[in-house]
């Protein structure tokens, strides 16, 4: 996968309590996706991205669009890459 596919369906970071919770808690991102995404498709485009490697993706589908819930794998530190991109 290339860079404008995996920006295309990652459309951004979502922020808030829960998942500033779930960043230091379970090494768990969250992500507004495009709503034709699989989780498959968001893995790639996160690995892409972030040059991380996940370990799960779970997704629902909510008012605001698609929503990831990707988690990293233990080697790669959830907190240190959301102050990278701007999160925390």
């Amino acid at each position: 996968m290339n860079q404008s596919e995996a920006i295309r369906i990652i459309k951004y970071p979502h922020v808030t309590e829960k998942t500033s919770m779930l960043i230091t808690k379970s090494n768990t991102l969250t992500f507004i996706v495009d709503g034709k995404a699989n989780k498959s498709k968001i893995k790639q485009a996160v690995e892409t991205l972030y040059n991380v490697k996940v370990d799960k993706v779970n997704v629902l589908i909510c008012k605001d669009g698609k929503k990831a819930y990707v988690r990293l794998s233990k080697e790669y530190s959830a907190p240190e890459l959301a102050s990278k991109i701007g999160i925390m």
